[in-house]
């Protein structure tokens, strides 16, 4: 029985070992999401610049569009905002800023001194929507056709690389289909 019980370390430290190699096969930036396929959920938030005005998910629709979540403390967001403002300025399709958990001030005086490249900013002090989208923190990513369905989640930081071999493809991809969903 004594000489068992000096095996167990070596099992545990096996099953350990296991487990860590398997990990080194995942892809952390692809995440699945249970909205995938399923219409943006409901919100009725602030913009950012102006408390008085209300942005709905009914305001986004009829376009493709993307949802960046963003927040002044994230730093892989500092990363990633030069990176959205040239494609703002390639206005090739809008981005919504969902500034998430942050202070209004603070992003608002951010967005000032770096550049604004969101086509208009939702301000989600509690986080509620970044929850109903199932963020698991910032930057990430929702590409939103016409109808307002998530098509795409992206967990991390927009670059070239994720841009043209992921994103873009997905984003020509939808507005072909809402240009044949409008003429049939």
């Amino acid at each position: 029985m004594k000489k068992l019980v000096l095996f167990i370390p070596l099992v545990l430290f096996l099953v350990l070992g296991y487990f860590l190699y398997a990990g080194l096969y995942l892809h952390p930036k692809e995440l699945d999401s249970a909205l995938e396929g399923r219409p943006v959920p409901d919100f009725n938030l602030e913009k950012l610049e102006d408390p008085n005005v209300k942005i709905t998910n009914h305001d986004l629709k009829g376009q493709v569009y993307i949802m960046n979540v963003w927040a002044t403390w994230c730093p892989s967001c500092k990363y990633e905002h030069p990176y959205l403002l040239k494609l703002a300025r390639q206005n090739i399709v809008p981005i919504y800023g969902i500034n998430y958990r942050d202070e209004r001030e603070a992003a608002v005086k951010e967005l000032k001194f770096k550049g604004d490249p969101y086509a208009m900013n939702i301000y989600d002090k509690d986080g509620r929507l970044g929850l109903d989208l199932g963020v698991y923190g910032a930057p990430e990513s929702f590409v939103v056709d016409h109808n307002g369905i998530i098509r795409y989640r992206y967990a991390g930081p927009i670059d070239m690389r994720t841009w043209n071999e992921t994103i873009f493809p997905i984003i020509q991809k939808l507005k072909q289909e809402a240009v044949a969903g409008k003429t049939s």
